[in-house]
This record gives C-alpha cells, sequence and structure tokens, in this order.
C-alpha cells in the first residue's frame, strides 16, 4: 500500500510536463480560437464600414475638394476619381495592423497588472484596472503604430484613375507624388525621417489612452446604473452601455485623433514648416482651420459604430460556431 501511494504521487512530481500539457493546451486552444473569431469578424466589420473610415480621414485632415461637400459629396468624388477599389483603400493595411495590435495588448495587460499589483502595491479594482489597460493599449499603439501612419499616409493620397500609369502620378489635392502602395509609403517614410519618422504624431496617441479609459469606465458604470436591475445581466444591454460608454470617451478626445492625423500627412502650419508637436498643431489647427475642423468627421463614428458592432458581433458568432474549436 505504501509504495501504491507513493508511485502514485511520484508520478505527478516527477513528471510535471506531462501535468502542465493537460493544462496548457485547452488554454492554447481557446486562445487561438478566439484570435481566429476575433481576427476574422474583425475583418469583415472593418471592410463594411471601410468606406467610411476613408472619407472620415480626408475630412480630418482638411484635403482640398473633400472638406466642405460632406460625406456623401465625397464618396461621390471618390468614386469618380478612384473607382470602387478607391473606398476602400488602405483597409487591407487596416486589417493587417488588427492582430498584432491585439495580441500586443492582450499578452501585456495581465504583465502590467501583476507589475502594479505586486511592485507598485496598487490594488485589485477600477484604478488597477484603468492603469493596466491603458499601458497595454501604449504598448500595443506603439508596436504598431508605423502601420497605421502609413495607413493614414496612404489614404490621404487621392489620385485620378484616369492620369497615366507611370510611378509619378500626382495626389489631385496636393500636387504631390502619390505612392502606388503602402510598401513605397513604408520607404518613404524612412528616407524622409529613419525610424523616428515612423512615429509622426505618436504624441497625441498616447496622450488621449488614459484619459479615453477613464471616460470609458465611469461612462460604463454610470450607464449601468439607469439599467434596470431584472436587466443588469443581459448581454445586448451591457454590450450597448459599452458601446455608449466608448463612442463618449471618443467624442470628447476626439480632437487629438484630428491633430495626429494631420500631423501624420504633415499639414503645414501657417508658415509652411511642419507641426513641431502636438501642442502646436492644436493651436495652428484652430486658429486657421477654426474649432469645428477639430471635430470634422466625428458625425462617421456615430454612424459606423451600430453596424461596425452589429456586423463584428454577428461574424464572430457565425464564425465561433463553424470552427467548433475545444474549449
Amino acid at each position: 500500500m505504501g509504495k501504491e501511494s507513493f508511485d502514485i504521487g511520484s508520478s505527478i512530481d516527477d513528471d510535471p510536463y506531462e501535468y502542465e500539457h493537460v493544462q496548457i493546451v485547452p488554454f492554447l486552444a481557446y486562445y487561438v480560437m478566439e484570435l481566429i473569431t476575433t481576427g476574422a469578424s474583425t475583418t469583415v466589420s472593418k471592410t463594411t464600414v471601410a468606406p467610411l473610415e476613408r472619407i472620415k480621414i480626408l475630412m480630418q485632415t482638411r484635403a482640398e475638394g473633400f472638406h466642405s461637400i460632406g460625406m456623401y459629396g465625397s464618396m461621390k468624388k471618390l468614386m469618380k476619381n478612384e473607382g470602387l477599389r478607391g473606398l476602400y483603400k488602405a483597409n487591407g493595411v487596416s486589417i493587417i495592423r488588427t492582430l498584432p495590435h491585439s495580441i500586443f495588448q492582450y499578452v501585456t495587460y495581465e504583465q502590467y497588472q501583476n507589475f502594479l499589483q505586486y511592485k507598485w502595491r496598487v490594488e485589485r479594482g477600477p484604478l488597477l484596472d484603468i492603469l493596466a489597460s491603458s499601458a497595454a493599449s501604449a504598448t500595443a499603439f506603439l508596436c504598431t503604430y508605423p502601420l497605421d501612419l502609413a495607413r493614414t499616409k496612404y489614404a490621404y493620397q487621392v489620385v485620378d484613375r484616369h492620369q497615366s500609369s507611370g510611378d509619378y502620378r500626382k495626389c489631385i489635392h496636393s500636387g504631390h507624388t502619390a505612392q502606388r502602395g503602402v510598401t513605397n509609403v513604408l520607404k518613404t517614410i524612412y528616407n524622409q525621417g529613419g525610424m523616428l519618422g515612423f512615429y509622426r504624431g505618436v504624441g497625441p496617441t498616447l496622450g488621449g489612452i488614459l484619459p479615453y479609459n477613464v471616460i470609458k469606465f465611469y461612462g460604463y458604470e454610470e450607464l449601468k446604473r439607469w439599467v434596470p436591475k431584472e436587466n443588469q445581466s443581459s448581454v445586448a444591454l451591457n454590450l450597448s452601455c459599452g458601446a455608449l460608454a466608448a463612442l463618449i470617451g471618443q467624442t470628447v478626445m476626439y480632437p487629438l485623433d484630428v491633430v495626429r492625423r494631420q500631423m501624420q500627412v504633415d499639414i503645414l502650419n501657417q508658415n509652411g514648416m511642419r507641426y513641431k508637436n502636438s501642442i502646436e498643431a492644436f493651436k495652428s489647427i484652430t486658429h486657421n482651420q477654426g474649432w469645428r475642423q477639430l471635430y470634422a468627421g466625428l458625425c462617421i463614428n456615430y454612424i459606423k459604430v451600430v453596424p461596425s458592432i452589429a456586423i463584428g458581433l454577428t461574424a464572430f458568432d457565425v464564425i465561433d460556431r463553424q470552427l467548433h474549436f475545444p474549449r
């Protein structure tokens, strides 16, 4: 009996890999499944609203001929110059960026939680969640920011499809040479500014992450209080509260997004120079373009939020049911 119990005990202690393997495999399968379904559903969602995103960038950057004709007029003008494909320009790089962004955010979130909890003695609760999620978001943005920059620069370029198909086509609203693809955009950025050039306009992005998360979190908690107790477990209502809280946060922090976009495409200040920093860009936009420019394209955020979330959740559910990954 004694030997038998020793053998049972030693089978676990002597082969820790076998025990660890049993724990890790289901987790990895679940994680891979979540990654695939999230990536696929995000692709469907982003592709659906890609035309709105393209127009929003043109409105934010005050592209000549687009800033004053509204969303419908901008869409007609894009179709005339670039055809249907123009509505989805730079959508590919936006999708490619989504997967590593999600991975970096997911992987670093718990690391930051542990660091804040055990090194800085931050107790579990809202403060820990806000700080950890903000740090994880900042890390993900820094790691994938060059792709966001390239996407903005490429989406900003509107080219007449009837122009010569040579290598020196001009952007119709700026007169600058238009790159023929995202790879060329990245090469140009590096040639003009080196590695630092890939982080042009990153300041407003990082500066807005923490306040956005604070507004979103407390907005979500406040909105949930308005939900009757018998309905507080409803997934649909919780998602609606989360979406509305995120929209409130986006509205408050939206001017920083406009500043970032204008710095990314190198909109020049009144002296014909590039903006030195975010504060100078903010002041220049307000003074020369008017405070309304800080909210250019905001209506598009309101229009696309419901279909974007609905399509994303529906696609996630359909793909999840089709894959049948172990949980």
